[in-house]
């Protein structure tokens, strides 16, 4: 049966982190005592959703998560700490803290510890998010105990409107450039002076020509796209910036 415990302590326990070549042991005050923390457990490092939609949202958000007064954005999963470093690594998450609670101590005291002997992972932790303040569970955003791995009120949007409804999510830009193209470093040269993050796919690197074409009709870079939709190369990307600031 999971548990919601929403205004009790988080268990007392000891977390086995690996640090370079060291083991640091971590207990539950540092982590939480005096502080505001996320923490987003999931079944398992390099599994589907935990690596394509749970984890990169999570590091995208945690920078908005920050500006609301949460100190830390905590992933936690019933792993060694050798593998959830190099998950960590592998995800490119710098913003999260991994934690591996490789004996399961943390998640059978929160109620979280579920059987997944069928996919032969033994004792995992079922998906679930909470706030936590000065080591006292606010909030718990719980999966529905449904089979398989449901994914519908754990993830960062949720936490983050939870936290501060009016907050603003931050855009979806990704740049199609091209080495040595003027025009391709403007654009990125605007978004940074604008604050905004992206991504970058560089031609014949991270795609062919035939894909760009595929996906906005046209071979030019660069090709700015914002929220998923197209918003053009670096003269167009200044107007929109432009158009953006004035209102």
């Amino acid at each position: 049966m999971l548990q919601n415990i929403e205004g009790q302590k988080v268990p007392q326990v000891v977390f086995k982190t690996r640090q370079g070549s060291e083991w640091i042991d971590v207990s539950s005050d540092e982590l939480f005592k005096g502080r505001t923390v996320v923490v987003f457990s999931l079944p398992g490092a390099f599994t589907p959703t935990c690596s394509s939609s749970h984890v990169p949202r999570y590091n995208q958000l945690t920078p908005a998560l920050k500006q609301q007064g949460v100190d830390e954005v905590v992933c936690m999963s019933v792993n060694d700490a050798f593998v959830m470093n190099q998950w960590q690594r592998e995800q490119h998450a710098d913003q999260i803290t991994f934690i591996p609670d490789g004996n399961a101590d943390f998640t059978r005291g929160m109620g979280m510890l579920v059987e997944k002997q069928d996919l032969g992972f033994g004792e995992r932790s079922w998906r679930y998010s909470m706030l936590v303040k000065n080591g006292i569970v606010e909030k718990m955003f719980i999966e529905p105990d449904l089979p398989g791995d449901p994914f519908e009120v754990s993830d960062a949007e949720t936490m983050l409107h939870y936290i501060a409804p009016q907050a603003e999510l931050p855009l979806d830009v990704t740049v199609f450039s091209r080495e040595g193209c003027p025009f391709c470093v403007k654009a990125k040269g605007l978004l940074r002076d604008a604050g905004i993050e992206f991504d970058e796919l560089v031609l014949n690197r991270d795609f062919a020509e035939s894909t760009i074409r595929a996906v906005s009709g046209r071979s030019t870079v660069p090709q700015v796209f914002i929220n998923g939709n197209l918003v053009g190369g670096s003269e167009e990307l200044e107007s929109y910036l432009a158009s953006s600031q004035a209102a």
